[in-house]
């Protein structure tokens, strides 16, 4: 059965409160970060200065983004480990970082284990109490308190450590928690479609398949993570990809008929949306890629969307990650409010 959207649903305040959990959790991102990095603070301060790592090796929730802040500034090898256990070659001199944000911590038991072992220095981003705290108790053990299941808000005191350790870019999780509380503000179930850049994505992916494009690295990310949650909140097909995988299926997509009746269900292909996820590079070829797939999709008629970070005074990279994420996100539960999704659905 195809549901229909109804976009009264999102200004609806009975409709709204089909939501109310979901939407709740995402106002309250930005107080998670500012708990988190305050609660981590003093463990911070206690630190004493680290020798640098031979190398650097995060597992965990996340641990990509985690690679995708550190390689380009890192001055160690660094990788993000999927696999089971430990590579080969860590030992002593290495540094091991587990992110293990409530319910993830089952499947890095045994890659702690092991770093204790080896007797590599391990940063552990948990639950203090948690089994896997425990098992990662040695002298060269630092665990930064965790106490709840936000993947986003445990990288975020990571990488702010990562950073007075000398192996990353400068993190301050107070300024990313305004990020997010902005972004709250902005895509607030109190403010109108009309004034709502959530709701009205949420609108113009209505009937349509989203093709989701971000020319960075950490932008290619969020497109990922935000075509995630769109397929999580409508159980449709959404699509991220780089603008060389992206282009064919433009070339293909339905151009967009507003005359089409869309209680008639005729079997025609459903249309696409390019939603682009601006971080605001410059980078050259992140330009070319961005304007040969807006001219393709406007050859094609094909609707162009944009996620973008608000201009303002500077902003880390990972400010304007968090601030697209979550901009994706509310839209993903308004585009699920409007299908008439209830949150047992997804």
């Amino acid at each position: 059965m195809t549901l229909e959207f109804d976009e009264s649903r999102l200004d609806d305040a009975a409709a709204l409160s089909t939501v109310d959990t979901e939407l709740r959790r995402l106002a309250a991102a930005g107080a998670r970060v500012r708990v988190l990095g305050d609660a981590a603070r003093p463990v911070r301060a206690g630190m004493l200065a680290p020798d640098r790592p031979r190398g650097v090796v995060a597992l965990g929730a996340e641990a990509r983004l985690v690679r995708a802040m550190l390689e380009p500034v890192c001055p160690v090898p660094f990788i993000a480990w999927s696999t089971g256990g430990l590579p080969g070659w860590v030992g002593p001199l290495d540094l091991v970082v587990v992110l293990a944000s409530e319910g993830s911590e089952r499947d890095l038991m045994g890659a702690v284990a092991e770093a204790v072992r080896r007797g590599a220095s391990l940063v552990v981003a948990a639950n203090p109490d948690s089994p896997i705290a425990e098992q990662a108790a040695s002298r060269s053990t630092l665990v930064l308190p965790v106490e709840h299941s936000d993947p986003l808000a445990t990288v975020v005191v990571t990488l702010e450590l990562l950073h007075e350790m000398g192996l990353g870019p400068a993190v301050d999780h107070e300024r990313i928690a305004a990020r997010v509380d902005l972004v709250a503000e902005r895509c607030s179930p109190h403010r109108d479609l009309a004034s709502n850049p959530a709701k009205d994505l949420a609108v113009a992916l209505a009937e349509a398949q989203p093709l989701v494009w971000g020319g960075s690295v950490l932008a290619a990310r969020a497109a990922r993570r935000i075509a995630e949650a769109l397929r999580r909140a409508s159980g449709r097909p959404a699509l991220s990809a780089d603008a060389d995988a992206l282009l064919p299926v433009l070339s293909a997509c339905a151009p967009r008929d507003p005359f089409r009746d869309p209680f008639e269900e005729d079997g025609a292909p459903r249309t696409c949306v390019l939603v682009i996820i601006d971080d605001g590079s410059t980078d050259e070829r992140v330009r070319r890629d961005r304007g040969t797939l807006v001219s393709l999709a406007e050859g094609q008629g094909v609707r162009v969307c944009t996620i973008a970070s608000e201009p303002t005074e500077y902003l880390g990279a990972l400010d304007r990650y968090v601030e697209l994420l979550q901009q994706g996100r509310y839209a993903s539960v308004y585009l699920a409010l409007g299908l008439g999704r209830g949150s047992d659905e997804w």
